[in-house]
């Protein structure tokens, strides 16, 4: 594994994952610094450790899903303290207290659940109260400083996500496509060579597939937070059209992946070779037109001409072979010219 490829692969790696994170990373370490800060502002007399917590917490998708776990947070937190200062009033520290508190704030957090799954917020701070040795001092300190830290969060979640989603979905868009041509050629460059060839081009298509989905979800969460961005407002049509080329990208995978199975299959199969031989006849050319009409969907261009000349040839081949390994070699190709159909269609 210390190979000059599999370094390669591992230094590939970690810098998709530091593209892909870190954005996000930076984004929560300024709004944690500013939480701080601002608590510091408003008279913290100790470090304001519960501000800098919500940021952490609720800064993990885009505004609206900040909006929601920064208000979700700031509930539990109001909830959960009423519930064991009230429960710290009637009973002393004991088992049936502890019961009692966590029973009360899993009740209150499944209500105060602000359009999300159950509020654990509620019980977490009512424990908090309830292991305090100064409970009162507790409850105030964490309930404005939440508070505090809630409200820098919603305020800069719209600013800071995300940074350029115009520059960003260009790249995912570029990338994308090329993923997608690569998926196609490679399969047809493998086709009736070796099963073992054919098996590690399937493995490759299926990492190829896995990128294009993570990109379409980016690529939503960026055409959502789009409404809460009012720095980037003059790019909604951009986005937009960006989304729709990537989840296109994303609708076309599904064939890539069972033209690749389906030549994984046959290869190697002495039975199927006349019908392999007259595949790599007429597959090179469709794949070729088929890629430029990929191409020219996504890019907005007019894809038509390459569209028709695909279509041509897949019934020249559906004429010249109706063997059935041959009609599931036609079958992804005659589905991923329909979807590029419904993405041209108004």
């Amino acid at each position: 594994m210390n190979s000059p490829a599999a370094r390669t692969k591992r230094s590939g790696r970690a810098r998709d994952i530091i593209v892909t994170e870190g954005p996000a990373a930076a984004r929560i370490v300024v709004t944690v610094a500013a939480a701080w800060q601002t608590a510091l502002w408003l008279g913290a007399d100790q470090p304001p450790v519960y501000a800098a917590i919500v940021p952490l917490v609720a800064l993990r998708g885009d505004p609206l899903t900040a909006l929601a776990t920064s208000l979700q947070r700031v509930l539990g937190v109001v909830a959960g303290i009423g519930i064991g200062i009230a429960v710290l009033n009637v009973l002393h520290p004991s088992t049936v207290a502890l019961t009692l508190v966590v029973a009360l704030g899993l009740a209150a957090g499944m209500a105060l659940r602000a359009g999300g799954p159950m509020n654990v917020q509620v019980p977490a701070s009512s424990l908090l109260v309830f292991a305090s040795t100064s409970p009162d001092a507790y409850a105030l300190h964490r309930l404005w400083e939440t508070a505090a830290g809630a409200a820098v969060t919603i305020l800069l979640a719209p600013l800071l996500w995300p940074p350029d989603p115009r520059r960003t979905l260009a790249t995912l868009a570029a990338d994308s496509r090329t993923r997608l041509i690569q998926a196609l050629t490679s399969t047809i460059a493998v086709l009736g060579t070796d099963a073992d060839s054919a098996r590690d081009n399937l493995a490759a298509v299926t990492s190829d597939i896995e990128a294009i989905r993570g990109h379409a979800v980016r690529a939503r969460e960026a055409e959502r937070a789009m409404r809460f961005n009012p720095l980037r407002r003059r790019h909604r049509n951009t986005v937009t059209r960006l989304t729709r080329a990537i989840t296109t990208a994303d609708r076309l995978t599904p064939h890539l992946t069972v033209l690749a199975r389906e030549t994984a299959t046959f290869t190697g199969r002495e039975e199927l070779a006349p019908v392999l031989n007259d595949a790599r006849q007429h597959l090179p050319g469709l794949a070729a037109s088929t890629a430029e009409a990929i191409t020219d969907t996504l890019d907005q261009a007019s894809p038509r001409q390459a569209q028709t000349t695909a279509r041509e040839r897949l019934a020249a081949y559906a004429r010249a072979d109706s063997r059935p390994a041959a009609t599931a070699l036609r079958r992804p190709f005659q589905r991923i010219l329909d979807d590029l159909e419904q993405h041209r269609a108004p």
